[in-house]
């Protein structure tokens, strides 16, 4: 199966950004050859492009005080483990204590490293970090794959906070959802959403045999999929049969 998700606005949409890059930088870091550890390096510069707003910190600590407000509205509950409730608020009061302790926008700290922005200014030119142009970096993807790993986690220590609050709350998204499973006959599927609801993110899970790709849209009122199949031409083009996948709305 594969699964796609599509997010109804652009604070979500800039959650999955963030998620989907903080998984690439874990993954580029458990690696040992300097190239690896040059996109790790990179992708702290995308991490750092994408939550430079100004907004970014408060709206992370808004959310997991909703959630926290949300949560405690359950206590009492009988159908509820206070056990469970306890341990989920506990992780987001700790990511809200280790997130409002950082001072200023997330990744302000790696702006003042003077080597690290020689970098990031030369890593948007192709090419740019050759060693005539970086020598000093050149040397350090020279360093033994220990201390180049130790750099890399001193270096992300300033992100982690983010990264833990935004995985935690994109989690708990996701598990607010139930899936349905449905029929898009000919290719064409359409869904009014429930009024009374705000739904942030869709969650669609297709058998990957089929060869189907879902264009997905939506807005608050409704959910539209067109499933499409890539030609011997590479565009995509309408598929035209019958075809079931796995439906989530998540609120």
């Amino acid at each position: 199966m594969i699964l796609y998700e599509y997010p109804f606005n652009e604070r979500i949409r800039t959650y999955l950004r963030l998620e989907q890059l903080f998984r690439r930088l874990a993954e580029l870091m458990q690696r040992s050859h300097p190239l690896d550890h040059h996109y790790a390096i990179q992708t702290i510069f995308e991490i750092m492009d994408v939550a430079s707003r100004a907004d970014m910190k408060s709206d992370v600590l808004k959310d997991i005080d909703r959630q926290k407000l949300q949560l405690n509205g359950y206590r009492g509950n009988p159908a509820i483990s206070e056990q469970a409730l306890d341990g989920v608020i506990a992780q987001l009061d700790s990511c809200f204590t280790q997130l409002s302790q950082l001072s200023g926008k997330t990744g302000q700290a790696l702006t003042e490293n003077d080597w690290l922005m020689s970098i990031r200014s030369r890593v948007g030119i192709p090419g740019g970090t050759c060693e005539f142009d970086l020598p000093s970096y050149f040397d350090w993807q020279h360093h033994t794959v220990e201390q180049r790993r130790a750099d890399l986690q001193r270096w992300t220590s300033t992100l982690e906070p983010l990264a833990a609050s935004i995985g935690l709350l994109i989690k708990m998204l996701r598990d607010s959802g139930s899936a349905q499973k449905v029929v898009a006959p000919g290719g064409q599927f359409q869904q009014n959403l429930p009024q009374g609801r705000t739904f942030q993110l869709l969650r669609l899970r297709i058998n990957a045999t089929s060869g189907l790709i879902p264009e997905i849209s939506g807005n608050r009122l409704i959910v539209s999929v067109r499933l499409m199949r890539q030609g011997a031409d590479d565009r995509l083009h309408p598929a035209r049969e019958d075809a079931a996948f796995e439906l989530t709305l998540c609120a």
